[in-house]
């Protein structure tokens, strides 16, 4: 077996590594594009400790790219001990990466982090889920995802229910039992969530909120 050192703080990359790290962001895209290019597995760490600080977006998107170029057998146990940071960014990008890998040996970690506390994160571990779920989980997962029903704002809202509704038909009988909750925000949750399944391009804020108000006041008021 072949051991390959993923640190790339010397040597040919050292100057890629620096610009990575770079006050402008069209410096730090240009250094993650040709690592991508590069495909270099010594700058698997960098790469990744990049993601856990990189502030801007396209530049992040950039960094998963390249990571998605690199062997997975070198990427997903990085990645998937990086989901243990106590960074919220940290562990959001590696499930964000993760999911585009689509390799279902880091499930159980990602499955470990749908009820994560802070709401960026729980958000990236849906999407993943939903990505990296074992055929035949699928129910389990849309039961499990159902617990964090009316969490969070409508931005939060949505990215769950699209989550759930990307599960298919498993999701419906979980609706239907979250439609019987005693808290409204749930049930106008599942409710919205269930027209989405029927019609994806439904306006899913005035469908919410349209049921919210039922929930609260009741369907004959």
């Amino acid at each position: 077996m072949v051991v390959v050192n993923t640190t790339s703080h010397g040597g040919s990359n050292a100057h890629l590594v620096d610009a990575l790290a770079a006050a402008d962001p069209s410096v730090r895209l240009r250094a993650a594009l040709s690592a991508g290019t590069r495909s270099d597995p010594r700058l698997t760490d960098s790469l990744v400790d990049r993601c856990a600080v990189e502030p801007d977006f396209f530049v992040r998107d950039m960094l998963t790219w390249a990571l998605c170029r690199l062997p997975t057998g070198i990427t997903v146990p990085r990645l998937v001990r990086e989901l243990g940071s106590d960074t919220a960014q940290a562990r959001s990008q590696s499930l964000h990466t993760l999911s585009k890998i689509g390799d279902r040996l880091a499930w159980p970690a990602v499955s470990a982090l749908l009820h994560d506390e802070h709401d960026d994160v729980a958000r990236s571990a849906w999407r993943a889920a939903v990505a990296l779920v074992p055929p035949g989980d699928e129910a389990a997962l849309a039961a499990d995802l159902a617990t964090e029903l009316g969490r969070g704002d409508q931005h939060m809202q949505l990215s769950l229910s699209r989550a759930l509704v990307a599960l298919g038909d498993v999701v419906v009988p979980v609706l239907d039992a979250a439609g019987t909750s005693s808290d409204p925000r749930v049930r106008a949750h599942a409710e919205a969530t269930t027209q989405l399944c029927h019609d994806p391009d439904s306006g899913f804020t005035l469908a919410v909120e349209t049921a919210k108000r039922v929930a609260v006041v009741g369907p004959d008021t």
